[in-house]
């Protein structure tokens, strides 16, 4: 990952020391500033329109339109800068295990091939924005259509982002601009629609009946051919948007509907938080957070045998419901914890990275997780069920880890009378009460807001908004951790999992489209009631499937493009919604620990500096302790279904 991998030689304005300043980096500080001001006023209108309802009984006008809205702007805004940092997520397998070669030219056939499929969608959100948006405005004033043509600009300008990229040198660097030229061809028909709308020439009809006849012809191969550039590298928006081309045109409909999908995606409220709870992960991440709460954890747990383990759990558990990312916990606070596990509690070396790297997402079954948030949007079910239904085997599997940690640490610690020899702290009232003190803000956040959500007082996208002026109010005006000038820096690291998230579920939205419109989930569903007839064959068959589809996805990838697939299955054999989105987000937090390619294992070699190999061995007993407590939740439905019943 490279936050700004090259340079343009275009000139531009003359910076204070006299140098003249690349056109590009102007563009890309106007973007970057414009993508901090939505996410500010993200932040700000749900504050606003609380006050308003307080106060005068009337919210902001229009509140909901302009939110959303400006949610698009920023999927969009955040897409490109993402793809200026060349951040997207992706699989990647090529990456991790080939050599330079390979990785180069693994790189030239997913970047060609994302400057192609982003230029077309590109071109096709014209029609669109002409026929779709048509005559609607929002907040009585604003058309819709301005916010619209960000969708071509955004998937335009990071076409010529991967085209640029692409490893290529000398008279090969004109090559991925050729797949520009390509997109820009294939989108005639697309272009001719936004021009003459439905009286088009005889010669662009002539053109589209082609692009039928040969999508038909390469169907097959072509989805085989999207499917190995998602396991080379090949973002996985981009993977996704290429396939839905595709299918779409091979079955004869119009690919300006992807525009539709992905206008219709990032312009509905139930996904609003996911961005706002994200920056307010990274504010506590960034700031002394950290150091606080294990200062408060370690007094009132570390004077007893094993109490930095506990602390250590519920730190992380902490930290991760509200990052939403196993890999913010392990980058921001695995040091820290490891020298204090090590070092200070003298556990050794492969134990304590062990443990750390296998509960870096141990808190995204607890509430605000995102996961969750993503899991209830995608199938249509009430978020607060899933908070609660996430929140008995989210403690069983804080449980498990406290008393696994504690056990098997013990073997190496005990002596002939059985009693634990880890060095620990005496207890100091005076200490821990002071780190209670030092950190009480950042341990009532949670209570606050789980108690303003179930009781109703403000929506989840309030309490996303809340969360951040919060964060930032404690963090930089209080404990004074950051300063104004460090936020600008903090939000430009939250930038990736942001459009990184967004970008996946535009286009997951239009290759649902057209899955849903053939009516492949009800069809699997038929196909596995018939040939499976046993929901606990079913059940283990489906807990193996998302272990590996753990390890080869991010959480949000796999549940924006698998889970759709699932909850059909679910209906078939009879399993609660809530049900089954916690089996599907425990399972994935194991395929994080899975070899060969768990997506943990990679982040803690990299924090820990220790060799891949080593961390699949120390992270091996964690793991099969946590593929126990996977079966225990899958096997026993109220686990997760009691505290929603009783909701209901």
């Amino acid at each position: 990952m490279n936050d700004n991998p090259h340079k343009s030689g275009n000139a531009g304005q003359i910076n204070k020391a006299g140098q003249s300043v690349p056109v590009a980096d102007i563009f890309s500080a106007i973007e970057q500033w414009f993508c901090y001001l939505v996410l500010a006023l993200l932040v700000v209108l749900p504050i606003i329109d609380i006050l308003l309802r307080l106060t005068i009984k009337a919210g902001f006008p229009d509140a909901k339109g302009l939110l959303i809205h400006l949610f698009l702007a920023l999927g969009i805004l955040s897409g490109m800068i993402t793809a200026k940092r060349e951040e997207h997520l992706c699989i990647g397998i090529i990456q991790n295990f080939s050599k330079d070669t390979t990785k180069k030219i693994a790189s030239v056939v997913s970047y060609i091939l994302s400057a192609l499929v982003l230029t077309i969608i590109a071109w096709g959100a014209l029609p669109f924005i002409r026929i779709g948006l048509m005559g609607r405005k929002i907040c009585g004033i604003i058309p819709d259509r301005f916010f619209g043509f960000l969708i071509p600009l955004g998937y335009l300008v990071m076409a010529f982002r991967f085209a640029r990229f692409t490893p290529l040198k000398g008279k090969f660097k004109i090559i991925p601009y050729m797949a520009i030229v390509l997109g820009t061809i294939l989108a005639i028909p697309l272009i001719g629609k936004s021009i003459w709308e439905f009286s088009q020439p005889d010669l662009i009809y002539d053109i589209s009946d082609i692009y039928y006849v040969i999508a038909e012809y390469i169907r097959i191969p072509g989805a085989i051919f999207l499917i190995v550039a998602a396991f080379i590298g090949t973002p996985l928006f981009v993977v996704m948007g290429g396939m839905a081309l595709l299918l779409i045109q091979a079955g004869g409909g119009e690919t300006d509907v992807i525009s539709g999908q992905i206008y219709m995606a990032l312009t509905q409220d139930g996904i609003l938080p996911i961005p706002l709870f994200t920056v307010a992960g990274f504010l506590l991440s960034e700031s002394k957070a950290g150091e606080r709460l294990v200062k408060a954890f370690r007094g009132l747990f570390g004077w007893f045998p094993g109490g930095m383990i506990v602390a250590s759990i519920l730190i992380c558990a902490f930290f991760t419901s509200f990052t939403g990312s196993s890999g913010v916990t392990i980058l921001a606070l695995g040091g820290l914890l490891f020298a204090i596990l090590s070092q200070h509690s003298k556990y050794p070396e492969k134990f304590s990275i062990g443990l750390l790297t296998s509960v870096g997402s141990i808190g995204l079954l607890f509430p605000p997780s995102l996961p969750i948030i993503l899991v209830g949007v995608t199938t249509m079910t009430n978020i607060i069920h899933l908070f609660l239904g996430g929140i008995i085997p989210g403690i069983i599997l804080v449980g498990a880890s406290i008393i696994f940690g504690i056990l098997i640490s013990g073997k190496k610690f005990g002596n002939k009378d059985g009693h634990s020899a880890v060095p620990v702290d005496s207890f100091n009232l005076k200490e821990t009460l002071k780190g209670v003190k030092e950190s009480v803000f950042e341990l009532l956040l949670p209570v606050f807001l789980i108690t303003a959500f179930i009781t109703g007082f403000l929506s989840i996208t309030e309490l996303g908004a809340f969360s951040v002026i919060y964060v930032f109010i404690i963090e930089v005006f209080v404990h004074k951790d950051l300063s104004l000038k460090q936020i600008p820096a903090v939000l430009y690291k939250s930038i990736p999992i942001i459009g990184g998230v967004l970008s996946i579920i535009g286009l997951s939205m239009a290759l649902s489209y057209y899955i849903i419109d053939t009516q492949a989930p009800q069809n699997l569903a038929y196909w596995m009631r018939d040939t499976i007839q046993s929901p606990v064959i079913f059940l283990l068959l489906l807990n193996l499937m998302l272990l590996v589809v753990g390890c080869l996805m991010d959480i949000f990838s796999a549940i924006l493009i698998v889970l759709p697939l699932i909850g059909p299955l679910g209906v078939v054999y009879g399993i609660d919604p809530v049900h089954l989105g916690i089996i599907f987000i425990i399972n994935l937090e194991a395929g994080f620990l899975t070899p060969p390619v768990g997506l943990n294992l990679f982040l803690a070699s990299y924090r820990f500096d220790t060799p891949f190999m080593r961390i699949c061995r120390y992270v091996l007993p964690f793991l099969l302790m946590r593929l126990i407590v996977v079966l225990l939740v899958t096997y026993i439905p109220a686990l997760s279904t009691f505290l929603p019943g009783l909701f209901r």
